[in-house]
Order: C-alpha cells, then structure tokens, then sequence
C-alpha cells in the first residue's frame, strides 16, 4: 500500500491542515496493521518489537515511521480557546430565536415555501443546539448562559432581531408575515455566517470548526433560495 501525501501545509487552512495530519495517522494506522504479520512489526528502525505507525511525508519528503507514542506527539492540539466557547455559547442562542421565528410559519404564513423553509430551518437547527449544547457539556470552562467571550450580550449578535422586531411577526399574517419573515430571517441567516466566519479565524478546536464550517454551507445556501422567494 503507497502511503498518500499531503498537501504543501500552507495552502491549506488551519482546519483542513488538522484533518491531513488527522487522515494521515488514520492511514498510517490502516499501514501498520497490514503490515502485523511482517518483519517491520517484529523489529521497528530503533531494533525494538512492537508496532509502527507510518507517516506520509510532505511532497518530496519520504514517509517516517514512528512509534504510536511519537505520533500521538505530532497529533495538533486542538484545545478549546475562548472563542470556541463563544461561539458554541453564542449561536445557540442565536439558533433559539431561529425556532422562535420558525414556529410562527404554520399558523401565520400565506405560502407554502415559506412553510417549508421554516421546517428545513427547525430541522436543521434543532439537532445543531444538541451537539452544540453536547460539546460544552464535554469541554467545560466556558462563560456560562446568556453571555459569550468576554461577556457579550446575545441581543447584540449579529442577525439577532429585536423584540420589536418579533412582535411584529407574530401579529403579521399572510403575505405581510410571508415578507417580513424572509426579511427577518435573512438578516438572522447572514448574522450567523458572520459567527461561524469568526469562530473559523479565532477558534482553536476541530468539532468547532467543522459545526462553523456546516452553518456556513447550509445558512448560504438558505439565503440564496430565501432571496430567490422575496
């Protein structure tokens, strides 16, 4: 089996970095276990028994072959910092408001796109506040609810809407509901891009990164088709 290369690291980002080294033990692990039965198993470079990892050099670079030990070394650390806090804080609430906006669709609006969406939105969302809530229960240490890094008020994350703004959807019915949720929404979907962006730039931790990079994908998205429905 020919081990594969990573990619030159600085053309990568930190995120996509993280998951060549991660991919790369992987494979290296899948290596060593073909290779159980084998000579290099029985007797490493060093001369000792025991298994190898083999690691995939950079282009140009040959592949090392190190000890489990010395490979978890090399793993990255990927420790949550502030801002991964923050953000897993933060757009929970921010995805509350969401199921907020969104249970008002049934009852309220005119069309059955928007309808849909708003399903597509509860659906989606829902199970992100899981994971999300799931990952500060792993990784303790935050700021606690009702404040993000550095002690932020959610009502001023970006996208949120005001209370003013809520109770006009909630007394809004049929088409008017139908517009004003759109608009609502919109903002709200652009604000949480905007926090997923950050956490990508600030943060530190591969789960973090990889829910920010989801958001980001699945709210673009909704919001070209929510423009395309204005």
């Amino acid at each position: 089996m020919v081990p594969r290369r990573l990619p030159e690291e600085d053309v990568l980002p930190k995120r996509h970095r993280r998951a060549g080294v991660l991919s790369a033990t992987l494979l290296a692990l899948v290596l060593t276990g073909c290779q159980e039965g084998g000579e290099e198993r029985a007797s490493g470079p060093t001369g000792t028994a025991g298994p190898r990892v083999v690691a995939p050099g950079k282009p140009g670079e040959p592949a090392r072959t190190l000890t489990p030990e010395e490979a978890a070394k090399e793993l990255p650390d990927d420790s949550p910092n502030a801002a991964d806090h923050a953000y897993a804080e933060r757009m929970i609430e921010h995805h509350r408001q969401a199921l907020t906006m969104s249970a008002l669709a049934p009852t309220r609006a005119a069309s059955e796109p928007v309808k849909r969406l708003a399903e597509r939105i509860t659906a989606a969302q829902q199970p992100e506040i899981g994971a999300m809530e799931g990952w500060l229960s792993a990784h303790p240490g935050g700021t606690g609810p009702g404040h993000g890094a550095g002690g932020h008020d959610h009502a001023g994350m970006p996208g949120m809407a005001s209370a003013a703004q809520l109770d006009r959807l909630r007394a809004a019915r049929g088409a008017a509901f139908d517009r004003l949720f759109l608009e609502l929404m919109i903002a709200h979907h652009s604000g949480a891009v905007t926090m997923a962006g950050e956490a990508l730039a600030q943060g530190n931790n591969v789960a973090v990164e990889e829910m920010a990079t989801d958001v980001i994908a699945q709210q673009t998205a909704e919001i070209h088709r929510m423009r395309a429905m204005g």
